[in-house]
């Protein structure tokens, strides 16, 4: 069995590279370990967290906001049951639509593990043993990443547990504890802290979401406060143990003191690493770097013809950045000369209200000594906000002090995840914050948002505040 292009991993970023060079003419085939294509995003990762993100915010709506709507209802309760199997069928129908499009661009797929024997001969060996081995011209890594663990850490996922057995808990617990404050922290906390548990996060960190600018951080934590969620910065966690019916943790805070926390169940939500266990690197030379594929500006390792994309190289641990970086490997194999611009790969925190960021931070630009200025509206201002009871966040823009180009947008607000993609096409034409202010937007709208803070940062002409 030949191929021009064999794909190693079946997530966003490697079935979308494997569609994308069936497109092209080129002979593809994609492996895949487990029995379900789709990897992490689509089985444990952004499908079923949206599904529960979705499903808690319904329960919260009618438990917190309906009576207010003229809307009465009565004994609302939660089948957890039924949630966590609701979430399984999304999660089942989106899987399914990947074998479609398998069937569809006349891909062949491999279940099992994928390993190099040499550069052009790969070995595929099934659950039972089997093996297989198929020929390639070019290969594409694309085994994503699994949760990153404190050191001396071990999960039990039964009580100590990863995103992974978040999403399919058997009961819903009274108490949790959530270690980490980044995306998957907040998301996940948010999820059960709407359906009930008491949520205690525990961040190394001063702020939630640290990777995107600062104040986008501090107005999540206003509105998950609102939620009860109990918040311990700057700790370090030194003990996690299973104690049978709960979980101990252990941490040390600024001052020294060792404080015990305790609750039914703790999600470790630290980050995520590369995943290249059993490819067999090593058999056809490459070194992996702190965990990372090295690869240069084509996206190809040192091996000619051996590409690596998505989680197991440098660079944002997103679904969409795998995909953008797929597209471009397959199309550079077919010989054609695609760009990715990185800084405007936006980045999206699906709580509620959702926060999304794209291009530079204020704590970037003032690392890097650059003149800008900034514009901000809040969303209470907004009478779309208003009638929605949406009135949480803000919009903020950072602009070229100089000449006015928009440097970065970050915003925290409903449907903010949205509303980032007129950021980011903004900025991939170099628009300034006046080209966008004098463009007009549809009334009443989110959106408006956008154009009164584009509006505040061109010389403080924001209308409405």
């Amino acid at each position: 069995m030949n191929f021009d292009v064999v794909v190693i991993g079946s997530g966003p970023g490697g079935y979308v590279c494997a569609i994308r060079s069936a497109q092209l003419g080129l002979k593809t085939a994609i492996i895949e370990k487990y029995d379900t294509l789709g990897g992490t995003c689509l089985n444990v990762g952004c499908i079923p967290s949206k599904a529960l993100l979705d499903s808690s915010e319904h329960f919260h709506n009618a438990t917190h906001t309906f009576k207010t709507h003229g809307i009465n209802v009565e004994n609302v309760g939660i089948d957890f049951k039924q949630m966590i199997e609701r979430k399984n069928q999304v999660v089942k129908q989106t899987c399914d639509g990947v074998d479609f499009l398998m069937n569809k661009n006349k891909i062949e797929v491999f279940h099992g593990v994928g390993s190099f024997v040499d550069k052009n001969n790969i070995k595929i060996t099934k659950k039972n043993g089997e093996t297989t081995q198929i020929q390639t011209k070019n290969t594409i890594i694309a085994t994503g990443s699994k949760p990153t663990l404190l050191p001396n850490m071990t999960l039990d996922k039964t009580r100590i547990i990863s995103s992974t057995e978040a999403l399919t808990l058997p009961e819903l617990p009274k108490t949790m504890i959530v270690i980490g404050a980044g995306v998957i922290a907040c998301e996940l906390g948010s999820v059960y802290a709407r359906l009930g548990t008491k949520v205690t996060m525990i961040e190394y960190l001063d702020g939630l979401i640290p990777s995107m600018d600062k104040e986008m951080g501090k107005e999540l934590q206003k509105s998950l406060r609102k939620m009860s969620l109990e918040f311990h910065f700057s700790h370090k966690v030194t003990s996690v143990v299973n104690k049978g019916e709960t979980v101990e943790v252990k941490a040390e805070g600024k001052d020294g003191k060792e404080n015990v926390f305790e609750a039914e169940y703790c999600l470790v939500a630290i980050g995520r690493k590369p995943f290249t266990d059993g490819l067999g690197l090593e058999n056809i030379g490459i070194e992996t770097v702190k965990g990372k594929i090295p690869v240069n500006a084509h996206l190809e390792t040192k091996v000619e013809g051996i590409y690596a994309i998505g989680d197991v190289i440098d660079g944002a641990m997103l679904a969409h950045k795998a995909e953008e970086e797929g597209v471009f490997v397959a199309e550079t194999i077919a010989g054609q000369h695609p760009h990715i611009n990185y800084l405007l790969i936006p980045g999206v925190v699906y709580t509620w209200p959702e926060v999304a960021s794209v291009g530079y931070t204020e704590e970037q630009l003032k690392t890097q000594g650059k003149a800008y200025k900034t514009g901000k509206f809040p969303f209470r201002a907004l009478g779309r906000a208003r009638a929605s009871m949406d009135i949480d966040g803000i919009v903020k823009v950072l602009a070229d002090a100089t000449t006015d180009e928009i440097l970065g947008v970050h915003i925290i607000g409903a449907r903010a995840a949205d509303m980032i993609a007129t950021a980011v096409t903004a900025m991939e034409y170099r628009a300034s914050a006046e080209d966008v202010a004098r463009m007009s937007h549809a009334h009443p709208t989110y959106m408006e948002a956008l154009k009164e803070a584009c509006l505040a940062a061109t010389a403080n002409r924001a209308l409405h505040v």
